[in-house]
């Protein structure tokens, strides 16, 4: 939904997508998602360019010690079309977002970047996935995926390898947001990913492991106008299996729509109604920084199954008004069932500092 993250606040965006360059500006009329259009591999793999906005999000957890990661590369349409020819003409937006939450620093350590796309500076390329910002860079491989991120108070070098076809969310990876037709996305998930690679820069770097999460969605009215934000979450479950869902939160309180998935280990899947998942907060914390309080301990029912998700540290609340305009918690959770820990992944909580805007 990212996700995926995020924190997409297009108002936000305004200053660098709303002024039209020189020469003849019109405004765009974006694609609809629509419901039968089936996604098609590899292609969709890549960017849609036409779309209004789109994102590629990875989540993990990484060992021998417990660590949570994040990396996201957001790519939004300039609203307005120009007649201008100049490669500085800010047509595509690139944005990128990453995160280690690691308890012994006792809080979130992010970056961010933003560029418009061309010059080879960056870029996101529509026929398979290659997105990147200057050395910040997420591209597909022969087996799954490869990212580095060079960030300032960490480095990321992963590859990420996978045997599994993509998760298509929704309807065939028509993913309905509200109930309107035109209040959807193209969505699709690579949930057990394995992680490999190093953490650190030069000789600090140290070899890590564990799995990830991938989502890939793309959409030009992914939140509809009576919701103020979402939770989601994305848990690869201990057995092999997966649980994706989400609540789009309305502004008068309630619950605007609501969604999920789960695939079990032998491949088995479930889509579940809104009136089939609900998120409960069971506790809450208040950031010292932005006063901006969470509901980071949860209990998610889908489908009558009710699951406990507990952070790994409260403080993974991350600030990202220089580069999308908001702030919002995206943060590794524990997951359990019975009182038994059966998964691990990541839980996303926008719209609590002011209601999300797309």
């Amino acid at each position: 939904m990212r996700r995926r993250t995020l924190l997409c606040a297009l108002g936000a965006l305004g200053a660098a997508l709303g002024a039209p360059a020189l020469g003849a500006a019109r405004k765009v009329e974006f694609p609809d998602v629509v419901r039968d259009q089936p996604l098609a591999f590899p292609r969709d793999h890549g960017a849609h360019p036409a779309f209004r906005i789109e994102w590629w999000y990875i989540t993990g957890w990484l060992g021998p010690q417990s660590l949570g990661f994040q990396i996201t590369f957001f790519r939004a349409r300039n609203a307005y079309a120009t007649d201008n020819p100049s490669r500085f003409t800010p047509r595509q937006i690139l944005f990128a977002h990453a995160a280690l939450a690691d308890p012994r620093h006792g809080r979130l350590r992010h970056d961010q970047r933003a560029a418009r796309a061309g010059l080879t500076l960056a870029g996101a390329e529509t026929d398979r996935t290659r997105v990147w910002i200057d050395d910040w860079r997420l591209e597909q491989t022969e087996r799954g995926y490869a990212g580095v991120i060079p960030a300032r108070e960490f480095e990321f070098r992963f590859k990420f390898t996978s045997e599994r076809a993509p998760l298509l969310q929704g309807d065939a990876g028509f993913s309905r947001k509200g109930p309107r037709p035109h209040e959807a996305s193209y969505y699709y998930s690579q949930p057990q990913l394995t992680v490999s690679g190093t953490l650190g820069r030069g000789r600090k770097a140290t070899a890590v492991s564990g799995r990830a999460w991938l989502d890939h969605e793309w959409s030009s009215a992914y939140l509809p106008q009576e919701a103020s934000g979402w939770d989601w979450i994305g848990i690869n479950l201990d057995d092999g299996g997966a649980l994706m869902a989400f609540v789009m939160r309305a502004k008068d309180g309630g619950v605007h729509y609501a969604g999920g998935t789960l695939i079990s280990k032998d491949g088995a899947r479930r889509s579940f109604d809104p009136e089939e998942v609900r998120f409960e907060p069971l506790r809450r914390w208040r950031s010292p920084r932005t006063g901006v309080e969470y509901p980071v301990a949860m209990r998610v029912v889908t489908g009558g199954e009710a699951w406990t998700l507990e952070p790994l540290m409260d403080d993974q609340e991350l600030d990202s008004r220089p580069s999308t305009g908001t702030i919002y918690w995206e943060g590794a959770v524990r997951v359990s069932r019975d009182g038994r820990e059966v998964g691990r992944g990541y839980l996303e909580l926008t719209g609590y500092w002011k209601p999300m805007e797309l």
